[in-house]
């Protein structure tokens, strides 16, 4: 049991740790014969960290200082993107350069015109940015060919992605956002958190200043299993009304709410108000949640259908990865639930270190300052 509370020590201690806002670029392309339009649009954050925008280092980039790194901003941008038709390199070219705000800040927008030698209904986008520097970075393409729409993921392990602009292949979508809503989980670190917060309890909980076992393996279970399922379809309906444009958060607060989410259901383990029912917590939390992903697929402005599967395909991820999560866990905990060691060892310290840890992404979020290199 030693293992599991060195190993979450390992997770916080470790670099690359990010925000619930994911790093996101947004490549909208439409395809006309040989002709390529479109725009990118880049976080100002992000190129800050890959050409450098604020020149006097105060913190706060100016339309002044894009202007002044704007050939090295396109170049960049470019410069990590390729379009081939068939076996011919289509060129492409920048094509003016804005400012433009998504849910979570600032973005340049980047304007791109293309050709290629000659139509060929097998394209493919190679798609490269930031990943060196970022292994969460997502490239999320909204491609429109003379009217049909489809959308893709780029990612680390997905950086080169082929079309056959002869048809549409729904089922890929489906499949790309499952996967991006299991990597959501597995690599969203406020997340796993915060369902750390959640299921260190569950085999044994406080009453009293005492730790009460749970009764059996099946009520533990069962349990498990009403909070991942109340977590997963409380983020979905505020992931899908966010998305639709019916509620409008600012991220900026949802991000800070998020992170006070994970508080409270670490300091709950040890000075508990909520003794039961923990799948309404994680029903309320899911809310908050859902919302802080949300600007990820509004911001990409798919077609309704399209929306609708990427949704459905993307929370399906999202409660798998919790459902493996909670399988791992759950028959360790259960079998040491009578030791001091997991009581002491790891329950407590455990929900120190993770309320510790989401306090910090609390001040962060609210001041929108960094305190410590995660």
């Amino acid at each position: 049991m030693n293992r599991m509370l060195f190993v979450l020590v390992g997770l916080l201690a470790c670099g690359g740790v990010h925000a619930h806002k994911p790093s996101d670029s947004y490549l909208n392309l439409s395809l006309s014969g040989q002709t390529v339009e479109g725009r990118w649009d880049i976080a100002l954050r992000d190129l800050e960290l890959a050409v450098g925008l604020d020149a006097d280092g105060n913190r706060r980039i100016t339309w002044g200082e894009v202007q002044r790194q704007r050939d090295a901003i396109t170049s960049h941008a470019l410069s990590h993107l390729q379009l081939t038709m068939g076996d011919q390199t289509c060129t492409l070219e920048a094509d003016g350069l804005q400012i433009t705000d998504h849910t979570d800040g600032a973005y340049a927008a980047i304007g791109i015109t293309g050709r290629c030698l000659q139509f060929n209904p097998q394209l493919t986008i190679r798609y490269d940015l930031l990943f060196p520097r970022d292994a969460q970075h997502r490239g999320l393409l909204r491609l429109d060919r003379q009217g049909r729409v489809e959308s893709a993921v780029f990612s680390p392990a997905r950086r080169s992605l082929a079309f056959d602009l002869g048809e549409t292949r729904p089922l890929r979508v489906a499949w790309q956002y499952l996967q991006e809503g299991l990597w959501h989980v597995w690599i969203g670190f406020d997340h796993l958190l915060f369902l750390a917060g959640l299921l260190l309890p569950i085999v044994v909980r406080r009453e009293q200043g005492r730790f009460v076992p749970a009764e059996n393996a099946g009520t533990a279970t069962r349990e498990v299993i009403r909070i991942v399922t109340s977590f997963t379809l409380a983020h979905f309906a505020a992931l899908s009304l966010a998305t639709l444009g019916w509620i409008d958060l600012p991220s900026r607060w949802v991000e800070a709410a998020v992170a006070l989410t994970i508080v409270f259901a670490a300091i709950n383990n040890i000075v508990p108000v909520v003794y039961r029912r923990l799948w309404l917590v994680a029903f309320a939390f899911g809310l908050i949640h859902g919302a802080g992903y949300a600007s990820v697929l509004s911001d990409l402005g798919l077609p309704a259908m399209a929306l609708a599967l990427s949704l459905f395909a993307f929370n399906l991820g999202v409660e798998g990865a919790q459902i493996a999560v909670a399988a791992v866990f759950l028959p360790v905990a259960y079998s040491l639930r009578r030791h001091r060691l997991y009581q002491y060892g790891v329950l407590i310290p455990g929900s120190l270190l993770v309320a510790f840890v989401g306090m910090v992404w609390f001040i962060e979020r609210a001041a929108n300052q960094t305190l410590m290199p995660w």
